[in-house]
């Protein structure tokens, strides 16, 4: 077969990803991974080899080569079963150092070629350039991924396509809105896996004929956007929010956002995704804004939300409070120093400190303990259990407080725990969670000690103005000076750290607005226990429901500038005194009128004046609402009836709380229905060392990078962009360094997208390898050469068939692969339907490699060289069917290279379809279905592989003699018939093959490799190899038989197993036992042959 020059990977070669940690995929996706190409134009690394198909490689090496070859095989066999007890069998896919030196030569060819220009103009359907032209001899993704987006887009064939009567179509409906992206950046490799899992579904079902939708939008993200525009402002203009004002601060995030925005939507148009554009939502558009308005006054209205004055987690370094859900609980063993934003030195953490109290009125003092000193001075009570006898005496006494004019009392409460420390209690309710319990409870004093800026207040005393940490000190000394400090022991702690800031959280009194969780909880576990939705993987399901029986009632305001603005408005009564946290003294209204009329009927007859409350909602709060307000709601608009309940809810299981629950409670509680009938959670992307990705570190891998290809020094650039420290920048460049010695390749979007589907098997968290991207990007090589060569078989004046029916003149590898490909679709749409990504890719790349590449495209030479023309014709017919439909099957994970391949395929007769995007998905078609052709042909594949094996393993470049001897008649019948395709697979070294009869001796100077038990393939190697060392060896592999079948036996001779296991397992081991015994056998008569020979 004739192949362009530039062609990476010669037909009838193997080609694999390479990776140190691949994912796991199965059996046959790993034998096919480890027969990686080794004559690969742009120098991807080769992999390890198996004694399997190594041969494979060596069609074309001379003698010396050969022996050379096998002498290198056989010292690292040695060393890989050295090495197997420490090095996972993922390393079997390491690199070597020569094929790395051929990467770097090769990348330097492909950066000669001239720079690609893309002659489409944008919108128009792209220009097909010959095959044979500079940029189209290899596969270079940004040539083969250009133009086609912007052609997709203006022909609208991401928007629903409905029925003739504007109704969902009759195969249904499928609808998914996309986690929206945070403005706060670029995306990162956790999107792209977002949008390779989603964008796979999305067309898998548009194929399928279902009216689609995919609605994209971004969300505004209170926090994190308003905290790195102050970060930049301040790093670039030393100013704070106050020093421009709340109106001008919002303008320059809305100016961010807009950036920001578009380069997110132009990622996503990068790697294909198929979003309904003309759909798009922004969680701050005008119609969304008025959802999250409509929704915050009828939940308050029936009293869902309310006002109250209640312990916040507060954030002193961003000024607002904070959800549970972004608070990290950092555990630590003992005394730790810690880094905390705005002190120069890191704090003590860790450490419990006793002091005394001194008790009214006696000499006595009562000892208490705390791992925060500065806190004493908001303490209003000791507490100690009711039945300690050694505190009875002092109850109801009260003790001084040492620092400010305050008594405490002495109470007994059943929460202490008399065995903890003294035993006594320093209760501070409104700095602690459990101490505000008891504060009410007790009825004592809350004082707050802090100001919103984290430095202490006018209730401390000669503390006044200090900050929180240094408080810590000063109050230790003092204590010290007045002879109440006890001691200090380390002790584990857990500190609460802002998952935004990293700033320790504050528990801190503040009037807020709240929304009560648990009739709603309980509702939203009520659905998923009924089946209503179903939530995958199962662990995420078991984190659902322990999350939500575990719930709180949830803050609802942040103390910042950009986001929704509750609704909601102060009444100031002319004369009277107002109270913040006095829910009575709020109303909430869609519009300031509104406010006024309410405010009018319930307080009639007084004057008064409305202040809007200048906090902004929690970002949960609208993104909680994005199925059903990005539909239309509360409008009865056509996109609600028709797409919601949406079919899917796709994202990482880091965010079931944060989002997916409050999603599902948000939609019960407004529309009455789910907002989703399923719930897939992929794993979350570490990078190659396992860690989490993150900026400091500088793992943070941008899509666009692995896409386009970036160098080493243009990623360290855009570290500098950053707001990393000097330390932080130091650190993410040596990972950089490390990581990315030569920058990282361009890998090309569908690459990409196979390689994150191929680790999504929803379970562990996936380590991030830039070596697997290479790999894949030689599998969509290999996928653009296969199809180069078909064309050019196929000839211009080709064309296909009505129907992809057989028409009964299929030679018997056509039949084979006919049956490979429907049983191929069948397991591609149960998988994609169980949402076992993984399982889909491997079968998908399992197809084009070891089935369609390797052995059909392989065996049609011969058809159509040497075939009647009848047959030549039939080979042609069936490598359109297999190849069109590889495209069509594999295009959800490749989409561009798919498209570029098949706009090039001739159409059948009548089939009009303008792009791939909306072909026909391969269905399982029972016609094609052939399992007797299936065991016929998997002989043939068996005897060519045994034949290669035995070329390879005695070093037989040509003039091969090989017999096969087969005691079965309907098995001799069949390689009689295919010996034509068993040349063709067996390779060019072989000069003749004989099928014995049942009556012929076994050949002497041979050696063996028993196929099965039916069948025996002989090589003759007397005057061609060392007798002596062939004796060893085959003594050698006589005793593995051996072993082999003592193992069989013992296991089928087990009464305890033949009871337990069924028949059809059963009958799997016999057959082991009896393969075992035919290669025991054939390995005796070998021994046996080559000790004949000597004597000759």
């Amino acid at each position: 077969m004739a192949l362009n020059a530039a062609s990476h990977n010669p037909m009838g070669e193997k080609t694999s990803p390479i990776s140190g940690q691949p994912p796991q995929v199965s059996f046959g996706v790993k034998e096919a991974l480890r027969g990686s190409q080794s004559k690969d134009m742009t120098g991807q690394h080769e992999g390890g080899k198996d004694d399997g198909d190594k041969d494979m490689r060596k069609k074309s090496m001379s003698g010396k080569e050969l022996e050379k070859e096998r002498k290198k095989a056989e010292k690292l066999k040695k060393f890989e079963e050295k090495k197997a007890k420490t090095v996972d069998t993922s390393t079997e896919l390491t690199t070597s150092k020569t094929k790395e030196k051929k990467t770097k030569q090769e990348a330097a060819k492909d950066e000669s070629l001239s720079e690609y220009v893309e002659d489409t103009l944008p919108g128009e359907k792209k220009i097909l350039k010959p095959l044979g032209d500079q940029f189209h001899k290899a596969y270079i993704p940004k040539v083969v991924e250009s133009a086609w987006y912007e052609w997709w887009e203006k022909q609208g064939f991401f928007e629903p396509e409905f029925g003739p009567d504007g109704k969902v179509k009759e195969e249904g409906m499928f609808s998914m809105v996309e986690p929206p992206p945070n403005v706060t950046g670029t995306l990162h490799m956790g999107h792209a896996l977002t949008t390779a899992i989603e964008d796979c579904l999305v067309r898998w079902n548009r194929m399928l004929g279902k009216t689609t939708l995919w609605l994209p939008g971004c969300d505004h993200a209170s926090i994190s956007t308003q905290s790195v525009v102050e970060n930049m402002l301040w790093r670039r203009e030393k100013k704070t929010r106050h020093d421009l004002g709340r109106e001008k601060l919002v303008e320059l995030i809305w100016l961010w956002k807009e950036d920001y925005h578009q380069k997110i939507n132009n990622s996503l148009r990068r790697m294909g995704g198929s979003f309904d554009w003309t759909r798009e939502a922004f969680t701050m558009d005008k119609n969304l804004c008025e959802t999250v308005t409509e929704s915050f006054v009828r939940l308050h209205e029936e009293g869902t939300i309310y006002r109250a004055n209640r312990l916040v987690n507060w954030c002193t370094q961003l000024n607002t409070s904070v959800s549970n859900l972004e608070v990290d609980n950092k555990e630590i063993e003992g005394r730790t120093l810690i880094d905390v934003p705005g002190y120069e030195r890191k704090v003590e953490f860790g450490v419990i400190t006793y002091f005394k109290y001194e008790i009214e009125g006696t000499d006595e003092k009562i000892e208490v303990a705390t791992t925060r000193p500065e806190t004493m001075l908001g303490d209003t009570g000791i507490a100690v259990h009711p039945k300690d006898e050694r505190y009875k005496h002092i109850l109801g006494k009260k003790v001084k407080h040492p620092f400010v004019d305050r008594l405490m009392p002495i109470f007994a409460d059943d929460y202490v725990d008399p065995e903890f420390g003294t035993g006594a209690v320093k209760i501070t309710p409104a700095h602690d969670p459990n101490d505000y319990e008891m504060g009410k409870r007790h009825s004592l004093e809350f004082i707050n000690i802090l100001n919103d800026n984290g430095t202490l207040n006018e209730n401390c005393g000669s503390f006044k103005g200090v900050k929180r940490f240094d408080a810590r000190y000063q109050v230790i000394n003092a204590l010290k000076e007045k002879g109440l400090y006890v001691k200090s022991e380390n002790n584990p702690m857990t500190i609460p750290m802002c998952s935004k800031s990293k700033d320790v959280i504050e528990p801190l009194m503040k009037p807020q607005w709240w929304m009560r969780m648990r009739d709603m909880a309980d509702a939203a576990l009520k659905v998923v226990r009924e089946g209503e939705i179903k939530i995958r993987p199962e662990f995420a399901e078991k984190s659902y429901y322990r999350w939500l029986e575990g719930i709180n009632d949830w803050c609802l305001s942040r103390q910042l500038w950009w986001g929704h603005q509750a609704p909601a408005y102060f009444v100031e009564i002319e004369g009277e005194p107002g109270d913040d946290a006095d829910g009575e003294q709020w109303v909430t209204a869609r519009t300031e009128a509104q406010a006024h009329e309410k405010a009018a009927a319930r307080f009639p007859g007084k004057k008064f004046t409305l202040t809007r409350d200048p906090d902004v909602l929690d970002t949960w709060f609208s993104s909680g609402q994005w199925p059903y307000s990005t539909l239309g709601w509360p409008a009865e608009t056509s996109d609600l009836k028709n797409f919601y309940p949406t079919s899917v809810l796709e994202t990482g299981w880091d965010i079931m709380f944060f989002w997916v629950a409050r999603m599902i409670m948000f939609g019960l509680k407004m529309t009455g229905k789910v907002p989703f009938k399923e719930v897939y959670c992929h794993a979350l992307i570490r990078d190659s060392e396992g860690r989490k990705m993150s900026k400091s570190l500088g793992n943070v891998i941008d899509p666009l990078d692995v896409m386009e290809g970036i160098k080493l020094q243009a990623l360290h650039d855009k570290l500098k962009l950053g707001n990393l420290d000097p330390k932080e920048l130091a650190v993410a460049t040596k990972f950089q360094k490390t990581s990315f010695p030569d920058g990282i390749p361009d890998c090309g979007a569908d690459a990409l997208r196979f390689s994150l589907a191929h680790y999504s098997t929803g379970g562990s968290d996936i380590n991030f390898d830039i070596k697997v991207m290479q790999g894949y990007r030689r599998f969509c090589n290999k996928i653009y050469q296969a199809t180069k060569y078909v064309l050019g078989k196929l000839g211009t004046n080709f064309v296909p068939e009505r129907t992809l029916a057989k028409t009964g003149k299929e030679s018997l590898a056509e039949r084979w692969i006919l049956h490979k490909f429907t049983i191929a679709a069948k397991e591609m749409n149960e998988a994609l339907t169980n949402r076992e990504f993984s399982e889909a890719a491997s079968i998908s790349y399992q197809y084009w490699l070891a089935q369609l590449c390797d052995v059909y495209i392989e065996n049609s030479k011969s058809l159509i060289q040497e075939g009647t023309p009848e047959e030549k014709l039939s080979a042609k017919q069936t490598l359109y069917t297999v190849l069109d439909g590889g495209l069509t099957m594999i295009h959800p994970f490749m989409p561009f290279l798919t498209e570029e391949l098949w706009q090039r395929l001739p159409r059948r007769p009548g089939d009009t379809c303008p792009s791939i995007v909306k072909a026909k998905y391969p269905i399982f078609s029972f016609g094609l279905v052939d399992p007797v052709s299936e065991q016929a042909y998997d002989l043939i594949l068996g005897v060519a592989k045994a034949i290669r094996s035995l070329m390879g393993e005695y070093a037989i470049r040509d003039a091969g003699t090989l017999y096969i001897s087969l005691t079965d008649p309907t098995a001799r019948e069949t390689c009689k018939n295919e010996l034509l395709s068993i040349h063709s697979l067996a390779g060019k070294g072989v000069a003749s093959i004989n099928i014995l009869s049942p009556y012929d001796p076994k050949p002497t100077g041979c050696v063996p490799s028993a196929v099965s038990s039916i069948a025996t393939v002989f090589l003759l190697v007397k005057g061609r190899v060392d007798i002596d060392a062939e004796i060893v060896k085959a003594k050698a592999k006589m005793d593995r038989a051996g072993d082999l079948v003592a193992r069989q036996k013992k296991i089928l001779d087990d009464e305890g197993y033949r009871a337990k296991v069924s028949e059809e397992l059963q009958e799997v081991e016999r057959r082991k036992l009896r393969d075992a015994e035919a290669e025991l056998r054939e390995m005796e008569a070998s021994v046996q042959q080559f000790e004949a020979l000597k004597l000759d």
